[in-house]
């Protein structure tokens, strides 16, 4: 597998998912650990496994079923990941973005992201959501960006603006959402480590030093790569463990699988409040 992804392979790749759809996706959703449950909602869905996909990267870890499912939420059209293929997995770091590159060859323009994360903040707690209002690239800045290597000037420009990764109607979308469910709604900065490794006390003081909120693997490649192409973006965490900054506890896991059961509902009802949303 190429380091760098290429127009040919997205258009590969597009072109077969083209062939086993019945709607024209608008808004992609993907799914973290322990929360593909909401990809049975579903209605009219075409489901294809991601190992039937051209080139496209397969993850390998329990809680990450692995389909790519098309269909309706909301009488909205999307295209959702039931689980998403991580960097500490071995995939060079442009890899990680060719699912958001062949959504928007396939004219998807929004993009809902989901994660487990770890609070790293002291007041947040298993089972709370959080709405991601930012983020830190830790890992991009220390080189590995998902836009590194060729530009593809198809999609968008060699610097993207980052000042906005997250869009605000969007959020106030999720905020309404979350008012109307009686959904407790955190909100603050995620940050994204390489893994697989959870993080020691040490570094977890280092994160909440430089203003993180909450710690994961995930999301902020395909939030670049959305960006870059121009997508609007929102990002929710599901807060699945306690950060360990004191040494005294051990994370695990199972523990983040488990705590995907409780998040589910939470999730499902937020998404499908900004999903009636967006339609009015």
């Amino acid at each position: 597998m190429s380091e760098w992804i290429t127009l040919a392979e997205i258009d590969e790749a597009s072109g077969f998912i083209a062939k086993h759809i019945h709607v024209q996706p608008k808004t992609g959703i993907i799914l973290g650990s322990g929360l593909g449950e909401l990809a049975e909602q579903i209605e009219d869905a075409a489901v294809i496994p991601y190992a039937e996909i051209p080139h496209w990267p397969v993850s390998t870890i329990h809680g990450h079923a692995g389909r790519l499912i098309v269909g309706r939420l909301e009488n909205q059209p999307v295209m959702v990941m039931q689980g998403r293929a991580h960097f500490y997995e071995g995939y060079p770091i442009s890899r990680i973005g060719f699912p958001i590159r062949v959504m928007q060859r396939l004219g998807v323009d929004g993009l809902i992201v989901t994660n487990a994360a770890g609070a790293i903040h002291p007041d947040y707690l298993p089972g709370d959501v959080m709405l991601i209002v930012d983020h830190i690239n830790l890992v991009g800045m220390a080189g590995m960006n998902p836009l590194r290597g060729p530009n593809l000037d198809e999609f968008g420009e060699r610097f993207p603006d980052m000042s906005q990764p997250y869009d605000r109607n969007l959020m106030d979308f999720c905020r309404q959402a979350a008012s109307q469910a009686g959904i407790l709604l955190r909100e603050g900065v995620y940050v994204w480590l390489a893994g697989p490794s959870f993080e020691s006390p040490a570094e977890l003081r280092f994160l909440r030093t430089i203003g993180a909120d909450a710690v994961g693997m995930s999301t902020v490649p395909e939030v670049i790569v959305a960006r870059h192409g121009k997508m609007r973006v929102l990002g929710i965490s599901g807060i699945s463990n306690k950060a360990n900054l004191d040494g005294s506890t051990v994370t695990t896991h199972e523990e983040v699988l488990e705590a995907g059961k409780i998040l589910v509902p939470k999730l499902s009802a937020l998404i499908r409040g900004v999903l009636r949303q967006m339609k009015a």
